[in-house]
């Protein structure tokens, strides 16, 4: 098993800009046991811990919200039976932490699994990396390209293991069909039609709720602005509002890209992989007012709030991209497959699934067990996570490396900002920068509230 290189002397100190970061050989466990502690121990966060093979033992959880420590260490409901393996070995002696950067500054570790809201999983993860830990980051890898760009340049300074979780590259149908447009079964692509996935809400002002839940809303709101506290900008998926199972934070721009950036990974990151584009991106962008964009809405209705009748509404339009050999990536339709054109026929996929036109296109399909062991309720990662330990343990191949997660974002980023500034957008995928459009550009990063700033990275 391979040692981590260096060992952080104190996570708080690197916040400010004179910080030093030591070098130190952390000890691994004796065993090949591999110690994991989890950053984010919501609904995600949970299902991954009930995910860990016996071979890893979580020695400290982390979130904000004591609510989701406590239901972890003593879980209920769908969860019981999820997390009973980790009950059982873990629970009892495991470290719980509010602030993740004390957790790394304290706790012997091997390898953190990130499953916090997006606007929390950059500083983590670099202090993690700084650390000389390897890293599990849930995607999307981040809520705007420059940092995302700052993570891929630091996974190779530091020679760590960053997985994505974007499972589907471990499925076998998907990376079997990936594979196969990839080698010319379709023959030329010419266009990829995706859903119209819509984008997130300014954050709305709200009037101050009592903090429930045990949370700490300063470490909540981390590098965005301090906010008074409510419920509807962190709770997900705990109530409805209306007839909406709230999504949250999942629904702010300050906070996430909403549904562009959460399904719209997915999806995306099966399109840069069958196109073997996972270290490029397209070179036009554009959104373009749909006929009715109260049908347009409407097919996305059960998961997010209905237009408002200002600018906001462009989160729900299409959106046309174009690589450089000119093949087009439509964000069109509902809630449905990935459909890719190419000479020979179309396929359509969607997670575990695909299908052609003509039918009889793939002779030799994989056999039904493949479809079998990703059957559920769509939390199946196990694979995935084996898959980036066997890179941790022998040095072996990440299926979701953190480029290849980069740029699948970076075209989620590109859509979202496309409908926000509301013209067509030039972009150079090998400087990642807007051609002649400063204000573009300037939305590239974000700003940091102090005390939550990047490391310095010298």
């Amino acid at each position: 098993m391979r040692l981590p290189r260096r060992k952080f002397l104190s996570a708080v100190g690197l916040m400010t800009a004179g910080a030093t970061m030591a070098q130190a050989e952390p000890t691994r466990s004796a065993s090949n046991i591999v110690r994991v502690a989890v950053i984010g121990t919501g609904v995600r966060g949970k299902y991954l811990i009930g995910n860990l093979p016996e071979s890893v033992r979580v020695t400290a959880i982390c979130d904000c919200a004591a609510l989701r420590t406590s239901s972890t260490l003593e879980p209920q409901g769908p969860f019981a039976a999820v997390l009973q393996p980790f009950k059982d070995r873990d629970a009892a002696k495991c470290a719980v932490y509010q602030d993740y950067r004390r957790l790394l500054d304290r706790e012997k570790l091997d390898a953190v699994i990130i499953a916090t809201p997006d606007h929390q999983h950059t500083l983590p993860a670099m202090l993690a990396l700084q650390a000389g830990l390897d890293v599990y980051l849930e995607k999307p890898l981040s809520v705007c390209i420059r940092e995302g760009r700052l993570l891929v340049d630091l996974v190779k300074r530091t020679g760590r293991m960053l997985q994505v979780g974007s499972q589907q590259r471990t499925m076998e149908i998907n990376r079997f069909a990936c594979d196969f447009i990839r080698n010319g079964g379709l023959g030329k692509i010419s266009r990829v039609v995706l859903p119209s996935y819509p984008g997130p809400l300014p954050v709305p002002s709200l009037a101050a709720e009592p903090e429930i839940g045990g949370v700490d809303f300063d470490l909540f709101c981390g590098p965005t602005p301090l906010r008074p506290h409510h419920r509807q900008l962190w709770m997900k998926e705990d109530f409805k509002v209306g007839s909406l199972l709230w999504r949250g934070w999942d629904l702010f721009r300050d906070y996430s890209g909403h549904l562009m950036t959460n399904w719209g990974a997915h999806s995306v990151d099966m399109v840069q992989l069958a196109l073997g584009r996972d270290h490029t991106g397209p070179v036009e962008v554009q959104a373009s007012q749909p006929e009715s964009l109260t049908a347009l809405a409407a097919l996305w209705k059960d998961k997010t709030p209905g237009p408002v009748g200002d600018a906001s509404d462009r989160r729900f339009w299409p959106v046309t991209m174009k690589y450089a050999d000119g093949v087009e990536l439509q964000f069109a339709h509902g809630p449905d497959f990935v459909v890719f054109h190419g000479e020979k026929g179309v396929l359509k996929m969607r997670r575990n699934y695909f299908e052609t036109d003509p039918p009889d296109l793939i002779v030799n399909r994989p056999n039904a067990a493949a479809f079998d062991k990703w059957k559920g309720s769509g939390h199946v990662a196990r694979p995935h996570l084996e898959n980036w330990l066997d890179a941790i343990r022998t040095g072996a191949p990440l299926n979701a490396p953190v480029e290849a997660g980069h740029r699948t974002v970076t075209v989620c980023h590109l859509a979202n900002l496309a409908r926000e500034l509301n013209r067509p957008l030039k972009w150079n995928e090998t400087r990642e920068a807007f051609i002649d459009d400063a204000q573009a550009d300037s939305a590239l990063t974000r700003p940091r509230r102090a005390g939550y700033e990047l490391p310095p990275l010298g």
